[in-house]
């Protein structure tokens, strides 16, 4: 295959993520480029390194633009793994997106995961993958402590979020460590 073939092909990526409503699989990038998902593996890390900001979710790709920057918040919760759905559930209905989940194992470091979770559906989704499958929520890994960053459209949806989730009970402080290391 010649390097402009490559090329064409990387370009139609990114177009694809460009128009996606949501992400999207290798296995559907692979299709629609009629080649391995290993090729779109690589055509994807060769995207990155090119500057690129492509995630990698539990359901596919995302290419962060501009326009999809909002604002975004780090929020400290702690609660059992049977409240997680309801956390969740209280952050999607004021509006707000929760863009991963992170622990700080005294060991391990920082633990991570994407979680992209922006509506009751992907809450349902999330918690029937935690159910159905052998893991547990990072959070179990810290006596329930864990960590948010949550985008919303304004600053005042975010503000509803933290109110929300002290009134329930989760929100935790965050230390001047964490503010400072977590933030971004």
């Amino acid at each position: 295959m010649s390097a402009n073939s490559g090329e064409m092909r990387r370009e139609k990526i990114l177009e694809a993520l460009r128009g996606a409503s949501g992400p999207l699989s290798g296995a559907a990038l692979a299709e629609q480029c009629g080649v391995s998902r290993q090729v779109i593996v690589t055509d994807v890390a060769l995207l990155r390194s090119s500057g690129n900001q492509i995630v990698s979710t539990n359901r596919g790709y995302v290419l962060l633009t501009d326009k999809s920057a909002r604002p975004t918040r780090l929020f400290k919760c702690c609660h059992t793994a049977k409240q997680a759905a309801d956390e969740l559930t209280c952050i999607v209905d004021l509006g707000a997106r929760v863009e991963d989940v992170f622990v700080n194992h005294r060991v391990y470091g920082k633990i991570s995961s994407r979680l992209d979770v922006g509506s009751r559906r992907d809450v349902a989704r999330f918690v029937d993958e935690i159910e159905t499958g052998s893991s547990t929520p990072l959070l179990e890994v810290t006596s329930g402590y864990h960590f948010h960053h949550v985008s919303a459209e304004n600053e005042e949806i975010l503000d509803e979020v933290a109110r929300a989730l002290a009134d329930r009970g989760y929100l935790a402080e965050l230390s001047d460590y964490e503010t400072t290391v977590f933030a971004e």
